[in-house]
């Protein structure tokens, strides 16, 4: 359990990481980070109540690498744009 949750973890500098490597995409993407939020959140319930825990574990990193990357969308400091 503890792996798992240090794995999950280190989710938040792989999105950071991402933002960072993709930073003219962000604002273009920013929609698509809410949908793989959700449908990550959506899927990850549906595998919990079946008890299928590797992709409950997996979809709560994929939430937070989408989640960390749509933050970032908002600052302005961080997002370059394409001219």
């Amino acid at each position: 359990m503890l792996i798992e949750l240090i794995v999950v973890l280190l989710g938040i500098p792989v999105g950071f990481l991402i933002a960072y490597w993709a930073n003219d995409e962000l604002i273009f993407g920013r929609s698509w980070f809410k949908w793989i939020m959700i449908l990550s959140v959506l899927l990850g319930a549906y595998f919990a109540f079946q008890g299928n825990w590797p992709v409950v574990w997996t979809c709560g990193f994929v939430v937070i690498v989408a989640g960390v990357s749509c933050w970032k969308s908002f600052d302005r400091a961080w997002v370059k744009r394409r001219v």
